[in-house]
């Protein structure tokens, strides 16, 4: 049987066939949204554009932000799913466990999307800590699962060498590292960010902004160099076996 043998559509509807669109839609806003956000925080960052330009460059760095965080969260079901649709994954995740996923994954994005807009009133910090509690776990339940994979002969009872998987898996839990560390690269850019606008621009104001996205540059080049592998990994499956 073929490694890559698909369930049967059923009434027309391709679970494979909708899991590899999604998949890419998701990648390709998450990148697309990704470079936007980059180019406008040099808008931001720049001492020479006037307060209230850099003012609508971060609006619109904020709102743009939303895209990737979306597509990042999305991307677990999103995998799960494309696994459930073949025999890779089929008896493990078809079923229930992939409805359990979607629920734990909507349930993720509800809370990143009431902490992103800061309409919680009295339980935003609890929503805050919710968010970053979820991305530690996942983090470290994903390099677990990844090295498991990649240590034992036939993992979760997958005889076909899934060791690219453990790769794509390895390679998701870094940019959800990644995500978690430009957020503490930024932590100063508030602050500075808000003195700007209030006092106006001074040295001090300008090493706060310049010097926290500096520090989160090198994570944003490591998620994108992640989801590049990722993507790799998942269209090459280098050292399957048939």
């Amino acid at each position: 049987m073929p490694l890559a043998t698909t369930i049967e559509p059923v009434y027309g509807f391709d679970l494979h066939s909708f899991a590899i669109l999604l998949h890419i839609l998701l990648l390709t806003y998450w990148l697309g949204g990704d470079l936007g956000v980059f180019y406008a925080s040099r808008y931001v960052t720049n001492p020479e554009v006037s307060p209230t330009g850099r003012a609508i460059a971060m609006k619109i760095m904020h709102m743009v932000d939303l895209a990737p965080r979306v597509c990042l969260i999305l991307m677990l079901p999103s995998g799960v799913t494309l696994m459930a649709a073949t025999d890779l994954g089929r008896d493990i995740f078809y079923g229930w466990p992939l409805a359990l996923v979607w629920v734990a994954a909507l349930i993720w994005l509800a809370i990143m999307l009431v902490d992103f807009f800061k309409r919680a009133d009295r339980y935003a910090d609890l929503v805050h800590k919710a968010d970053w509690i979820v991305r530690i776990g996942l983090v470290v339940g994903l390099l677990g699962a990844s090295v498991y994979t990649l240590i034992v002969d036939e993992p979760f009872g997958v005889t076909t060498n899934p060791k690219w998987l453990a790769g794509k898996v390895a390679a998701y839990a870094i940019c959800i590292f990644g995500g978690i560390m430009i957020r503490v690269s930024l932590r100063p850019f508030g602050p500075a960010f808000g003195k700007l606008m209030s006092e106006g621009s001074s040295p001090e104001v300008e090493k706060g902004i310049g010097g926290a996205m500096s520090r989160a540059v090198p994570y944003v080049f490591l998620i994108w160099a992640m989801v590049l592998v990722a993507t790799f990994l998942g269209v090459v499956k280098p050292g399957t076996m048939a």
